[in-house]
């Protein structure tokens, strides 16, 4: 589903991806971790053109990025995003936060667009929330609302950058099992997240960075039972020891 070949990326001169490679299949659930500035955030931006790269390419589904290729639109209809950040439109309802994009983007009749975001909104468990504005929800419920939202466009992959770290620790699960069950529903992911339960128990595989580098990519098991490198090891022993 996605290739990333030789990719890399520079801010200025310094450079903040290094040369990544790495293969992603339709329907694998990747956890991508390793220690802050380490390059998760800008690699997995990339995947959707949202951080452009300066040399290599990435492939997802028929879609070749590049640099200076510029039609994303196509791209993102494709890709799915979350944020550690909500990114809801605050003088919208929760049910106009998941239609507006449905009718301004692909061109879906009001009366189905509601009808598909009355769903998702279900299927993530804010059906009694509809026609609340997002200041009146929690971090978590609105975190859910950005799932949903995303969801409506119909991607064939998710991406999730840190989408836990701005919630209070009580809200977090409510996420997790959001995500754990697109998961289990086959939906091709890729989540930058520091919650290592997440990791474990739901990714197929782990890709650890650290200094712009994919340093190791193992399946989940292996990955927290027999990590390869030393500074995979030293990561895992300083998060994994409380």
């Amino acid at each position: 589903m996605i290739e990333i070949n030789n990719v890399s990326k520079f801010y200025g001169a310094f450079q903040v991806l290094k040369c990544c490679n790495a293969s992603i299949a339709r329907g694998e659930v990747v956890v991508i971790c390793g220690p802050s500035g380490s390059g998760k955030s800008t690699f997995i931006k990339t995947m959707n053109g949202l951080e452009t790269i300066d040399s290599g390419e990435i492939v997802v589904g028929n879609f070749r990025l590049a640099p200076g290729v510029t039609n994303l639109a196509t791209l993102r209809r494709t890709v799915g995003m979350v944020f550690q950040s909500f990114e809801l439109f605050p003088h919208l309802t929760v049910l106009s936060n998941v239609t507006i994009a449905q009718t301004k983007v692909l061109r879906r009749p009001k009366a189905e667009a509601e009808e598909k975001a009355r769903s998702l909104l279900a299927r993530v468990g804010l059906s009694a929330h509809l026609m609340k504005h997002p200041a009146q929800l929690s971090g978590g419920q609105q975190q859910r609302v950005a799932i949903a939202r995303a969801l409506a466009l119909d991607p064939e992959v998710m991406l999730f950058d840190e989408p836990t770290s701005a919630l209070d620790p009580e809200m977090v699960n409510e996420v997790l099992d959001v995500m754990t069950g697109l998961a289990r529903q086959g939906m091709t992911m890729v989540c930058v997240t520091h919650e290592m339960g997440f990791a474990r128990g739901v990714a197929n595989r782990v890709f650890f960075m650290d200094g712009g580098e994919i340093v190791e990519t193992a399946d989940a098991a292996t990955f927290f039972d027999d990590p390869q490198s030393e500074r995979a090891k030293a990561f895992l022993a300083k998060i994994l020891k409380h």
